[in-house]
């Protein structure tokens, strides 16, 4: 499992953006991927934790990332920036492409570690992002939960939305609950990420 709190980043790249899981970079490091669903933040969390402001393109209209983009950390690992899940305003075909693209990458990629599955920590559970950990669930994909935008609300709300999400999954099928951690990308804040 990937710890940032004790994984020093010195050596942050962008290497390449991948069309399908086969144009990836040779797999013979270890992958991180980061997904959730469009606008969550998943640039500007990668921009974060690599101290890097401009390493992952940020953008205020959803959608933006639309390839699997991968960032090679102290030449040793990579970061991974799939594209976001339920975007609506993009066409069906479009749509079923990403959604392939996704799949295929994550359940055909052998050096892919852990998969970090980023909720808007403003809003009480969706239903789209609990059919997608569902997913990773029955793929027997290993992932945690990061709980994004946790500046942007207040504390309480924040953490009756986190209870109310990890309450939701208990209901369903889940037996065991995953590690999960609550940040802020604009206060560099990440919560619940001890060794």
């Amino acid at each position: 499992m990937f710890y940032v709190c004790i994984m020093q980043i010195k050596i942050a790249q962008y290497v390449v953006s991948a069309p399908s899981f086969d144009k990836c970079p040779k797999p013979d490091k270890p992958e991180y991927a980061f997904i959730g669903r469009s606008n969550v933040g998943k640039s500007s969390l990668i921009n974060m934790l690599t101290d890097k402001r401009a390493l992952a393109k940020t953008s205020a209209q959803p959608g933006k990332t639309q390839m699997i983009n991968h960032f090679i950390i102290n030449n040793a690992w990579y970061i991974v920036d799939l594209p976001g899940y339920g975007y609506a305003k993009i066409s069906q075909s479009s749509r079923r492409r990403w959604e392939q693209m996704i799949e295929n990458y994550l359940r055909k990629r052998e050096n892919l570690v852990n998969v970090f599955v980023l909720i808007d920590a403003r809003h009480q559970p969706q239903k789209i992002d609990l059919e997608f950990i569902d997913q990773l669930g029955k793929w027997e994909i290993p992932f945690a939960l990061v709980f994004t935008k946790s500046d942007k609300e207040k504390p309480g709300v924040v953490a009756r939305n986190v209870q109310a999400f990890l309450e939701a999954m208990r209901n369903g099928d889940w037996e065991f609950l995953p590690q999960h951690f609550v940040t802020s990308a604009e206060k560099k804040k990440q919560a619940g990420m001890k060794c």
